[in-house]
């Protein structure tokens, strides 16, 4: 901080010397500091870089109260408050600021720590002020949990400072903490729990979290175990917190997301939400026993382009299949078509195509032979009629048939409610159980598994919509949780030299669906792999439960993890 005598002779030697030095300084206030490689979010404007003449710099310091220009007696323009954020800002990114930075006083004994008040700190929505609803430079209030912005003379959270006697802010974005109004910054490591909130960290012993036993403690005393929190229910947005919390047991995703700089590369705003609800849910220093993935959401509605949304109900499947697809492709490099979503998920099925030629016929007469691949030069060879084509495809879910329930009632006026085993439809897979296709044309699909992958996805198709109405069929599905032998029930590709097969799954998650089709809400079965127990999962509520009573329930969609 330069004292005021210090000012007046700058001032004089600037008047001495002429309008050589002033010209020179207000063309270093004006000229915009260089653009940083290292963006903190991509597609957002942080207003770190904006390249504006002077005008346009005046009219928006009046709006935020940075940067204002005061003229002093010999007509010299002094600079009053400068933009003290945007100093830190390229002060982080290692950019000398010369004669204009001001120094900001860095205190231990803030006198205003104890009015912090961690009940009602909550950051798991939008950073935006809540006065302009402006994302750039946003401050949390530490004594109320409100976002303001900026830190200068006329900014949101400097007026807030002065009606409320608010004196303690966090900057959302640097994790620095000043008291306002005074304007210096506090170093105490008894806000680092706060900190830790805000931007959860792992370090590499991210291996360790499935030994881990231990429960957490949040401030009001209730325990919670780390990973196994509930997700807030924000309208009708169950569909998305059964998939998160599938998805949450897949160790290498989850490892994957957990650590920043794996993924540091990607400009993907849901790729980025994504990890920071992951390190939310798998934080041992929560504050709360929930989380609310409501950061994770909005960038769902705007990468969907609202197929997804809060408010309207949506099948998990859909959402599974959509979710893995658009990480997959924010997260690959240009050089190999892979990434963790294909490493975990990614099999290969070998498709065998039997289209009986009249069909081809009837495209002739119609004159719409566009489509090559009914033309049996293209892999495929004709024999009585019959065009057969065979394929490798990847696939990421499985998808299998339930056998439809009965039409007519038992003696005791009630629907019986049929039960398959899962082996019985997984013979769709076998390579042999024809499967009949009407669209796009009619054909006779045979399946075979060709590779399996670590993590096997499988979705029984329950819904069948018609022209008038979705039917939901009842079926319950007899699945083993442990030792599921896939090689007992479909052929398997023989694995190659010093490699064992390994076709042995145990169940992990297990998605259900409660109430009538359209409708309903959906509840997951997830297992605690430290100590084997099995956990109910439905939004907030997180309760254990009996691996049998997974057995019991209607599965709609389930993931399966090999084992090792």
């Amino acid at each position: 901080m330069t004292s005021k005598r210090e000012r007046e002779e700058d001032t004089g030697k600037v008047g001495q010397d002429g309008d050589l030095n002033s010209e020179r300084k207000r063309q270093k206030m004006i000229s915009p500091p260089p653009a940083s490689d290292n963006s903190l979010l991509p597609g957002f404007n942080y207003g770190d870089d904006d390249e504006e003449d002077e005008s346009e710099r005046q009219l928006r310091s009046d709006g935020h109260g940075d940067g204002m220009l005061r003229t002093g007696q010999n007509g010299v323009q002094i600079e009053a408050e400068e933009d003290e954020d945007e100093d830190d800002y390229l002060r982080d990114e290692g950019f000398s600021l010369g004669k204009r930075s001001r120094e900001i006083e860095i205190r231990r004994d803030c006198p205003y720590l104890d009015t912090v008040n961690r009940q009602v700190l909550d950051f798991d929505f939008e950073k935006f002020c809540s006065v302009s609803l402006s994302n750039l430079n946003v401050y949390a209030c530490l004594v109320c949990g409100k976002y303001y912005q900026g830190r200068g003379r006329k900014s949101h959270a400097y007026t807030h400072s002065l009606e409320a006697g608010h004196h303690v802010y966090i900057n959302l974005r640097t994790e620095k903490v000043y008291c306002l109004p005074d304007g210096y910054e506090i170093s105490d490591p008894s806000l680092d729990d706060i900190r830790h909130v805000l931007n959860p960290r792992f370090t590499e012993e991210v291996q360790l979290l499935d030994k881990n036993k231990l429960w957490s403690r949040t401030l009001d005393g209730s325990d919670y175990l780390p990973g196994m929190v509930g997700l807030n229910n924000i309208k009708e947005t169950d569909f998305v917190n059964v998939t998160i919390q599938s998805l949450m047991r897949v160790t290498p995703l989850r490892n994957f997301f957990l650590i920043p700089k794996n993924y540091q590369h990607c400009k993907s705003p849901l790729v980025h939400r994504f990890g920071e609800l992951t390190r939310k849910i798998w934080h041992a220093r929560n504050f709360k026993g929930q989380v609310s993935p409501h950061e994770f959401l909005q960038a769902v509605m705007k990468a969907s382009k609202k197929r997804f949304r809060i408010g309207a109900q949506s099948d998990p499947v859909e959402f599974m299949s959509w979710l893995l697809n658009t990480l997959h492709s924010d997260l690959r490099t240009s050089k190999k078509n892979s990434s963790i979503i294909y490493e975990c998920f990614q099999g290969e099925l070998e498709v065998v195509k039997e289209i009986p030629n009249k069909t081809i016929a009837e495209k002739k007469e119609n004159g719409d032979d566009t489509n090559g691949a009914l033309k049996p030069t293209d892999g495929g060879a004709e024999n009585n009629g019959i065009i057969t084509e065979s394929s490798n495809m990847p696939f990421l879910m499985l998808g299998l048939d339930l056998p439809p329930p009965p039409l007519f009632q038992d003696v005791m006026e009630k629907n019986i409610i049929p039960q398959v085993p899962l082996f019985n439809i997984l013979k769709k897979f076998d390579g042999e159980t024809v499967t009949e296709v009407v669209r796009p044309h009619i054909a006779r699909m045979r399946y075979r598994v060709t590779r399996l992958p670590q993590y096997v996805i499988l979705h029984m198709r329950r819904f069948t919509k018609n022209n008038f109405f979705v039917e939901k069929n009842p079926t319950l599905v007899n699945f083993p949780v442990k030792n599921l032998e896939l090689k007992d029930y479909i052929p398997l590709p023989t694995p190659k030299v010093n490699e064992k097969l390994r076709s042995k799954y145990d169940l992990i998650a297990n998605v259900v669906h409660d109430g009538k089709p359209g409708e309903g809400s959906y509840r997951v079965f997830v297992q605690r792999k430290s100590e084997e127990l099995w956990y109910e999962m439905q939004d907030l509520h997180v309760s254990e439960t009996l691996p049998q009573m997974v057995a019991l329930s209607e599965a709609y969609m389930q993931i399966y993890e090999q084992q090792q």
